[in-house]
C-alpha cells in the first residue's frame, strides 16, 4: 500500500485514485498518522459484503441473552480480516 501525505494527495489526486482503482488501496496521512485510505468502490463492497456475513446480526445478538439461570450461550464471532 502506498502512503502519501496530504498535501501530497491533494497535488497529485488522480494518481491516488488511479492507483486504488488498480488494486492497491492509497494511504493517506495527516501529521505523521494514517487518516484516509482510498480504495475502490468494488473492493469497499466486497469488504461490506464480508463484513456483513461474518457477523451476528443484532436480533441474533438479542435471542443469545441468557434468561432466568440459563447459561450464556456466546455467539461464534470471526475477526474480520482486511488485505490492504
Amino acid at each position: 500500500m502506498t502512503e502519501w501525505q496530504l498535501q501530497d494527495a491533494k497535488n497529485r489526486f488522480s494518481a491516488v485514485v488511479d492507483a486504488a482503482l488498480a488494486g492497491t488501496p492509497q494511504c493517506v496521512t495527516r501529521r505523521g498518522k494514517p487518516a484516509v485510505i482510498v480504495l475502490a468502490v468494488e473492493e469497499y463492497e466486497r469488504l461490506r459484503r464480508n463484513g456483513k456475513a461474518a457477523a451476528p446480526s443484532f436480533v441474533e445478538m438479542l435471542l443469545a441473552i441468557p434468561k432466568d439461570g440459563e447459561e450464556f450461550e456466546r455467539l461464534p464471532l470471526r475477526l474480520r480480516e482486511f488485505d490492504f
